[in-house]
């Protein structure tokens, strides 16, 4: 059917939201065609053979870095703009748009790893661990089961920003390119946004950006972490807040403390804290004041804590959708 404008983004967001969190990341599906995701990570990683150098100065990294973001964010931007074109005057095109969308939000996907770590550590230290390795980057042997925890849930906080807010406020502001353009620019930023000696210059555009269009998914993130936090009972929602506020600006990542503050602030943990990564300490401080023996059972709170912003993105876009057809 034909809906208007203003309706169509409503109802594409919310079908988006329903059908990622029912069907996740099918693996019949992914075996038969590549992930988008996996695309755009082809993508990057032959343009890179191709731009850079390691003989160049690192002026000149920096120019070929920001050329890649250029093609590889211009190229995302005009094939969600030609899909959006194509599907406008199709009768169920806004069910298609939603369908394409939720291939970019991870919910599912995200509370099923994280929820095997829950399901790992209460089966055995070495279950956890083997868990937890394939959702963080740190050394998972150097984890007790507390570490392994608390890595988890930052994960969970994390991803709920870049894996479900961020595709989500982007796609509302600009539908498909919009949400094409960020998934481009988090692939990158994970592809080359580093800061080793190969990516240090040749990442710069890529992780400057990725901060930038993170600058706002974050701190809405941990606002709505927080909000879910009080409407739950778990303690008044300016506590959380002003938490959220003191410990969030003394993390390393600009935007990664603010869904960890939260987190921490709502379920009394402390999270983040000195870590190793590939045998070195990465010190960074400590968001939240309660305990850092975190547990299965607090990655299962937290689990709940994601579901419950799940569900209150969809009541809202929900509501709106019939404010808007009852005009």
């Amino acid at each position: 059917m034909l809906i208007e404008p203003d309706e169509r983004v409503l109802a594409v967001l919310l079908g988006a939201l329903v059908v990622d969190a029912l069907l996740g990341e099918p693996a019949w599906l992914y075996r038969r065609v590549p992930h988008p995701v996996v695309l755009l990570g082809r993508l990057i990683a032959g343009l890179e053979e191709r731009l850079l150098d390691a003989r160049a100065s690192d002026q000149g990294k920096r120019l070929r870095g920001a050329l890649l973001v250029l093609l590889v964010v211009g190229g995302a931007v005009g094939v969600g703009g030609a899909l959006r074109l194509a599907l406008a005057p199709l009768p169920f095109g806004w069910l298609v748009e939603a369908l394409l969308m939720a291939t970019l939000l991870a919910q599912r996907s995200l509370a099923l790893h994280v929820a095997a770590v829950a399901d790992g550590l209460e089966r055995g230290l070495a279950h956890g661990r083997a868990a937890v390795a394939r959702i963080v980057g740190r050394d998972p042997e150097r984890l007790d089961e507390a570490g392994t925890a608390r890595a988890a849930i930052e994960s969970l906080a994390e991803n709920l920003s870049d894996g479900v807010v961020a595709p989500l406020f982007w796609a509302a502001l600009a539908g498909l390119p919009g949400i094409l353009a960020y998934k481009a620019v988090n692939t990158l930023d994970s592809m080359v946004g580093h800061r080793n000696e190969r990516y240090r210059a040749f990442g710069w555009a890529s992780a400057r950006l990725d901060d930038l269009a993170n600058l706002v998914p974050a701190r809405l993130t941990g606002g709505l972490l927080c909000l879910v936090g009080a409407l739950g009972g778990r303690g008044p929602l300016g506590t959380a807040v002003r938490a959220m506020l003191r410990d969030a600006p003394r993390h390393r990542s600009p935007n990664a403390g603010w869904p960890e503050a939260a987190m921490a602030a709502v379920l009394g943990l402390r999270l983040a804290g000195p870590r190793v990564y590939g045998g070195t300490t990465v010190a960074d401080a400590w968001m939240g004041d309660g305990r850092a023996e975190a547990t299965a059972q607090d990655i299962r709170r937290a689990l709940a804590l994601a579901w419950l912003v799940w569900w209150l993105m969809l009541g809202t876009l929900a509501a709106a959708l019939l404010v808007s057809l009852g005009r």
